[in-house]
């Protein structure tokens, strides 16, 4: 199961948001390609890279250059944060 928390989702409605403004195409295949790849971590969880501080891992979606914060359990991935490439992430996030 893959539960997205509420900053995460807010992340995606920006990022969205801000390509839909420029080519509401490519806002709804960016969105679908996250999520496509977000899916693909039930599959292989430790997919991402391990992070450094923070618990968690990095998924790394270069052909949108986002970056997708989450960590897992048993059976659960819980989705942190959806940032582009060249934001920095929050301390703590």
């Amino acid at each position: 199961m893959i539960i997205w928390e509420k900053e995460s989702l807010d992340d995606r409605e920006k990022i969205f948001e801000f390509l839909y403004d420029i080519n509401s195409r490519a806002a709804e295949e960016t969105d679908l390609i996250i999520e496509r790849k977000v899916e693909n971590l039930l599959s292989q969880p430790l997919k991402g890279v391990q992070r450094e501080g923070p618990r968690g891992r990095l998924r790394i979606i270069p052909v949108v250059c986002v970056v997708v914060s989450y960590w897992a359990d048993n059976e659960r991935i819980y989705i942190m944060r959806v940032l582009h490439q060249k934001q920095k992430f929050p301390t703590g996030s």
